[in-house]
């Protein structure tokens, strides 16, 4: 591609590199350029531009996008028209975004002309949100850098969408002889403002004594009827030996991880009874103000497998904003 400063005579065929106010109205930048614009540039006295041409090695900046775009996008993703080199990502459904974010270092770091801005990998998104965007910098990308792009990305999805899925959550609620009815009644609707939030539904709730034989049957009842099991202590999980993890184990269970990067949300406990994964929910949970639990709960709900690695794998960005009910403030 050629770029720079032309007589406005030669200017037909080429592509307007800044936009051009004329007595009439403004030429824009973009603009390929027709006999009857080098005709108005004329009578308007304007006897240079700055515009580019492409040669035959050139791929156009809107084409270069949308190819890009359709490589990148996978499940549950529409690439919109591209325009202005510009080609947008949009999820179909509600859920959580899978982001190969590896894949987009490498596509950023190719060359200069190709640009790929992205959400967070596993951030919850609505149905219509915007999830990447491919911006090709000049008019025009060379044909061997498209080629390269393209076989970088190979047909594995970098974007794709999980979506919410219809799952039923069941919810055990561990009380100790001083716990106030409506603790526990905001408790069991906090949950299920989160959960019906995702399309998904609370069925089961318990109530139990915060004793590990009370946990135990509680989640023998949950096991056979619900995908997800949700454990909210009436005090915080400070051990593997604490009630809902010997619960857990008593039932047959396996605790999975204890204590997640995430603040707040650390003190999270991750376990499997069978096929059912079994979160011990952090106190912090009872505020909707995002948390470490929301981080696993929301992959489950997308039907996306979370391990203790996953976990561990959270504390770059698991800084999280202050809640009221913090026992110790981060600022004094």
């Amino acid at each position: 591609m050629e770029f720079g400063k032309i007589p406005s005579v030669d200017a037909e065929g080429a592509i307007l590199g800044h936009s051009v106010s004329l007595g009439d109205g403004v030429l824009k930048k973009g603009t390929l350029l027709a006999a009857a614009d080098v005709d108005r540039l004329r009578e308007n006295n304007i006897i240079s531009v700055y515009a580019a041409r492409l040669g035959d090695d050139d791929v156009a900046e809107n084409e270069a996008a949308a190819a890009i775009g359709e490589v990148l996008a996978g499940e549950g993703v529409r690439v919109d028209v591209a325009s202005t080199g510009r080609a947008n990502l949009f999820a179909r459904e509600a859920g959580v975004v899978e982001i190969d974010a590896r894949r987009m270092d490498q596509l950023n770091l190719l060359d200069e002309s190709l640009t790929v801005a992205c959400l967070l990998p596993y951030e919850r998104v609505k149905k219509g949100q915007m999830l990447a965007t491919v911006k090709i910098i000049p008019y025009a990308v060379p044909r061997n850098t498209m080629n390269v792009a393209l076989a970088m990305v190979g047909d594995m999805a970098s974007v794709q969408m999980r979506a919410f899925s219809k799952k039923r959550v069941g919810l055990i609620i561990t009380q100790l002889p001083h716990t106030k009815p409506a603790l526990l009644q905001k408790t069991e609707e906090v949950m299920r403002q989160r959960i019906e939030g995702m399309g998904c539904e609370l069925g089961r709730v318990s109530i139990v004594a915060h004793d590990a034989n009370g946990v135990s049957l509680a989640l023998n009842a949950l096991m056979p009827h619900h995908d997800v099991g949700l454990v909210f202590g009436a005090s915080a999980i400070v051990d593997r030996a604490d009630v809902v993890p010997v619960a857990i184990t008593q039932v047959g269970g396996s605790i999975e991880h204890l204590g997640m990067p995430v603040d707040p949300g650390n003190l999270l406990l991750l376990a499997r009874i069978g096929d059912m994964p079994v979160i011990g929910v952090p106190t912090c949970a009872r505020s909707l103000k995002r948390n470490g639990f929301d981080w696993v709960l929301e992959r489950l709900l997308a039907g996306i497998e979370v391990t203790g690695p996953d976990l561990q794998s959270m504390g770059v960005g698991g800084l999280l904003k202050e809640i009221p009910s913090r026992p110790q403030p981060r600022e004094m």
